[in-house]
């Protein structure tokens, strides 16, 4: 039998997915494991593989093939665009992408007026601006805490993800606009998923399952 391999996406996100999973009868002790070195881990029986990697290469492991499934949060498939199937929406980690900053900036959004966008995601950003507000803006990519950007002046607003918004309310901004919902979704590589559907299908729906228990 060959292998389904799974990635995920490091962190909190993989924990609550493996629980998850554990619910369907698929588990992987080896990962449990705090100390381990391994970078692949196996169950021989359901003939599964799993590794973790960083949130941003998941959509790229799964479209080249590389893995057949991966679980992530949508700003990342957003972001990065890739050519993989979107099948199941986990409602893990759920929260918002929103365009953020202080309330005077509000008029500069209506007015479209040609302003300076700070943010690590740049192309949902250059979308949401160019395609939805057909807006122009200068978009900066920031690594770091974008918060910072219009209180030190490099930026009027900022494209960023939104949970409690309580970061943004101590640092004097706020929520301008909501660009979209985001939560964990499992995406599958197309190829796979023509050689593999019914064991694909049978996770997913088994997934399904556990969500609504």
């Amino acid at each position: 039998m060959k292998y389904l391999t799974i990635a995920l996406a490091k962190g909190r996100l993989a924990k609550q997915t493996l629980a998850l999973l554990e619910q369907t009868g698929i588990t992987c002790e080896e990962m449990k494991d705090k100390d381990t070195r391994k970078l692949i881990f196996v169950n021989e029986e359901l003939g599964l593989k799993f590794f973790l990697s960083k949130t941003s290469d998941v959509p790229t492991y799964v479209e080249y093939g590389a893995a057949d499934i991966g679980v992530v949060g949508s700003d990342t498939i957003l972001e990065e665009g890739r050519k993989i199937l979107e099948v199941l929406d986990l409602g893990l980690g759920k929260c918002r992408m929103c365009v953020a900053g202080p309330a005077s900036a509000r008029e500069l959004l209506k007015k479209n007026e040609i302003i300076r966008v700070a943010s690590k995601y740049p192309k949902i950003a250059k979308d949401y601006f160019y395609n939805k507000k057909h807006q122009t803006v200068e978009i900066v990519k920031l690594n770091g805490s974008v918060e910072l950007a219009p209180i030190v002046g490099l930026s009027e607003v900022i494209v960023d993800i939104v949970e409690t918004g309580s970061t943004l309310k101590e640092n004097g901004l706020e929520v301008l606009e909501e660009i979209c919902p985001l939560s964990a979704r499992v995406v599958v590589n197309e190829a796979s998923m023509k050689m593999q559907r019914e064991r694909i299908t049978k996770i997913v729906k088994d997934l399904k399952q556990a969500l609504s228990e």
